[in-house]
């Protein structure tokens, strides 16, 4: 009762959540955890770094898979980017593999493998002819001042009247 009273009170103030059940190689580190989780029965290895928003979570919560391994297992010097989640507890990850941002793993992965998503993103920056008319119409010549990074994208980019 009392690791898991500690465990709480870290992920009230880490945003981690840790089991305390979980065993965990020497030299971990957590970058940036919050919203990190890492499940009861979760084996991580030596030299493994993760970064924010990765769960090591199980497939299926159920009673009676209590008493089973029902995390994956990381073995040594695995990195594990930003939104990766990696469920089942015959999941593996072989030693030395990268697992890019936002993968989502239920299956084993072999040693010295580099495992990423390929979103498909497209981004047109040309304005549909009626819209650009529309907005000339609106604003007329009057000078615009361009606001970058309010989406926290290079690519987005919007206008506004002087």
């Amino acid at each position: 009762m009392i690791p898991r009273f500690i465990t709480e009170c870290a992920h009230n103030k880490t945003g981690i959540d840790l089991h305390p059940g979980a065993q965990i190689g020497r030299s971990f580190s957590i970058d940036h955890g919050t919203g990190t989780v890492i499940g009861e029965t979760a084996v991580i290895g030596n030299d493994v770094k993760i970064y924010q928003g990765v769960t090591l979570g199980a497939l299926a919560v159920k009673k009676v898979l209590q008493d089973k391994i029902r995390h994956p297992r990381i073995e040594d010097n695995v990195t594990i980017y930003a939104g990766a989640t990696i469920l089942g507890g015959h999941t593996t990850i072989g030693h030395h593999s990268v697992i890019g941002g936002n993968v989502w793993l239920t299956e084993s992965v072999p040693q010295y493998t580099k495992v990423f998503h390929l979103p498909e993103i497209k981004i047109s920056n040309k304005i549909a002819p009626e819209i650009k008319h529309n907005i000339q119409n609106i604003i007329g010549n009057t000078p615009l001042v361009e606001i970058r990074n309010i989406f926290r994208s290079p690519n987005v980019r919007i206008f506004a009247k002087l």
